[in-house]
């Protein structure tokens, strides 16, 4: 018998009792919804207790994103602190306040003489140890309150520099004013912004098009369910995929 998929603010017929599990989930997010909406979607559809998530995607970006589940979420540290890797498109010549498509647009440059290598010199100066100031459309908190919620005030606030690294932002295609790239690096690092000050730098301006997580720490987009797919199951498919807490024995005692 065929399910109907759910939809993302679906809630089930409530069981008997609610039930428990232990481990991670891989779930391939789309764009739209926000990493905490996926969680509560999870909870609801599956009638779990406690559920979080191993790393924050804007809403727009796709791709991995752990699911913890029961006393998977103890693991949640570890999941934040791992690697990360993505693929992604930036946009030259346009620049936007929020440094990603969903943004207002603020400038508008000629990009045509921007030549591939310009642009791969340009990235190799954001590789390696990288200072990186924190967007004010980020998740980045001040005094206890996200900078996007200011930023949805029409506030700008002074935002301290952190010191990130980038293992690899290199090119993968280039037909402008489009350009395909891919980032490895450690937590903390805001893609957008490193496509906000490749185009500052090459003095036209870009902002981050499309964006793809394909792995945080061990955890692949090849292992990854699509989320319609997972509401879509039933509890016992969905423990199925559950990878259990045995195979990260060693990173926390639990």
């Amino acid at each position: 018998m065929n399910r109907r998929p759910r939809s993302l603010h679906a809630r089930p017929e409530p069981p008997a009792a609610l039930d428990e599990l232990d481990g991670i989930l891989v779930v391939n997010k789309p764009a739209g919804p926000t990493s905490h909406d996926v969680v509560d979607a999870i909870r609801g559809v599956f009638r779990l207790k406690k559920v979080g998530h191993g790393g924050t995607l804007d809403p727009q970006a796709t791709g991995v994103l752990p699911i913890l589940i029961g006393r998977g979420t103890k693991l949640s540290s570890i999941f934040m602190a791992s690697d990360k890797t993505y693929e992604g498109v930036m946009r030259l010549g346009v620049e936007t306040d929020t440094q990603d498509a969903a943004g207002t647009v603020l400038r508008e440059a000629d990009c045509r003489e921007i030549t591939r290598e310009r642009l791969e010199a340009a990235l190799a100066e954001l590789t390696g140890d990288v200072w990186q100031t924190p967007p004010m459309v980020s998740a980045k908190k001040m005094n206890g309150v996200p900078l996007y919620k200011l930023a949805r005030k029409g506030k700008t606030v002074e935002r301290e520099a952190k010191l990130v690294h980038v293992y690899e932002f290199s090119l993968r295609s280039f037909a402008l004013p489009d350009a395909g790239f891919v980032v490895r690096c450690s937590r903390g690092v805001y893609v957008r912004t490193l496509c906000a000050d490749a185009g500052q730098a090459l003095g036209c301006g870009a902002h981050l098009a499309s964006l793809c997580r394909t792995r945080s720490g061990d955890l692949t987009l090849e292992q990854a369910v699509p989320l319609e797919t997972l509401l879509s199951m039933t509890k016992e498919a969905m423990k199925e995929l559950a990878i259990p807490l045995r195979h990260f024995a060693g990173k926390l005692r639990l």
